[in-house]
């Protein structure tokens, strides 16, 4: 809800009482721009035409509906359900104080009114008003600064904004850009501002529809992880993971013809490196600045797999594969050999990543009572005749044993 006027709040008076509406309609003119209405309906056509006022003073008593009506029509609606309703009437029991409280009315005014009582009264809620839109505009301003489970989290009090790590399994997903630098510098700056601004939209986009969280843009790259603060198990997250980046480089491909018919020359080319390990989790930093973020090992592993991956593709470590493989087909390549880690690292790259009807790898099915792998591309034609007939004896095994 925004103020009316740049100069002076609104308030719509609400009675039934002509002397009512005349008395305090000349107790606020100085102050505040003032509206009338002698009843319940005139006052929400006026609410509804769009003029919103910044405060509402209204009568309980009133004939056809009366104030608690109006106000419980008033809360029902989402375009004003935020303006403060302070309510005027000559009950002055309990019973109806707290009917007032319980549709939301921020105060409750007796009759006869007492004018510095009013004024006090409207100056607060109006005040109090503007400081709350205020905190909520700066709130949705940080919130761009923040991932939104972590905004969240944040705000609804489920974590401390303390300095403080968890350890967890985490899938971590590492892209950037191929030849970012070198296609820099034969852009234009408000081209590359454009162009990278695009990019980082879409990308946004896809991460936060596959529920990833959004660690941080460091250049051209983009640092996302699953799995905190919030998890579907650590197979679902890196299928999550493994899903939004196959959407993000099938949406880079759309991106590239859009921004080749506008004349760019060379559009952005990605890589993408995955990996699922513990890592730490938390608030590091100073008391004064810190940063939600992931560090560790398997992080470093998943930027150097994304360093070694191939433009427009996606690389795996071994331990997301394990995870992922029932479901995308992968081709295991060269172990890599990469700068801060001993070891030799198994990698496998993501096939059929840019066909519309990818195929996963089959069914790999594992638990007690039943091992089945199947990779149906491997099948000979008989065999596929063979296994149907298998498959369809097993089942009615199964469904005998239901």
């Amino acid at each position: 809800m925004m103020l009316s006027s740049p100069d002076k709040p609104t308030v719509l008076v609400v009675d039934d009482t002509a002397d009512n509406l005349t008395l305090m309609a000349a107790l606020l003119k100085d102050a505040y721009r003032v509206k009338v209405a002698n009843h319940g309906e005139k006052a929400l056509a006026i609410v509804a035409s769009g003029s919103i006022p910044d405060l509402i003073l209204l009568d309980i008593m009133m004939p056809e509906i009366d104030g608690y009506e109006v106000c419980r029509r008033l809360k029902a609606n989402p375009a004003t359900r935020d303006i403060p309703v302070i309510f005027l009437t000559a009950k002055s029991d309990e019973a109806a104080e707290a009917q007032g409280f319980s549709l939301h009315a921020v105060d409750y005014i007796t009759k006869p009114i007492s004018p510095p009582i009013l004024l006090a009264r409207v100056r607060n809620h109006i005040a109090l008003s503007v400081h709350t839109q205020m905190l909520q505009s700066l709130s949705v301003k940080l919130s761009r600064y923040l991932s939104p489970q972590v905004y969240k989290s944040i705000f609804e009090g489920t974590q401390d904004v303390s300095i403080q790590a968890v350890r967890k399994k985490l899938t971590i997903f590492f892209s950037d850009i191929k030849d970012f630098t070198k296609t820099s510098e034969h852009m234009q700056p408000e081209d590359m501002t454009y162009l990278l601004n695009s990019y980082f939209s879409e990308m946004s986009k896809i991460a936060l529809e596959f529920g990833a969280t959004i660690d941080k843009f460091i250049g051209d790259a983009i640092v996302i992880f699953f799995g905190d603060p919030q998890s579907l198990g650590v197979q679902d997250d890196a299928l999550q993971c493994v899903r939004m980046a196959v959407a993000m480089q099938r949406r880079m491909a759309h991106l590239r013809s859009v921004w080749h018919d506008k004349g760019y020359r060379q559009p952005f080319h990605v890589r993408v490196g995955i990996n699922t390990g513990y890592c730490h989790v938390g608030n590091f930093g100073s008391e004064e600045r810190m940063d939600y973020t992931v560090i560790g090992s398997e992080v470093n592993l998943a930027a150097r797999l994304e360093q070694n991956g191939e433009p427009d593709g996606v690389i795996l470590s071994y331990e997301t594969h394990a995870l992922v493989k029932h479901e995308f087909d992968a081709e295991e390549c060269a172990p890599l050999l990469a700068k801060g880690v001993s070891r030799e690292i198994r990698c496998f790259a993501l096939r059929n990543l840019h066909t519309a009807d990818a195929p996963a790898a089959g069914v790999d099915l594992r638990y007690p009572g039943l091992r089945l792998t199947l990779e149906p591309e491997k099948l000979s034609p008989e065999a596929r005749l063979q296994a149907i007939e298998d498959l369809q004896s097993a089942l009615q095994v199964i469904r005998s044993q239901a």
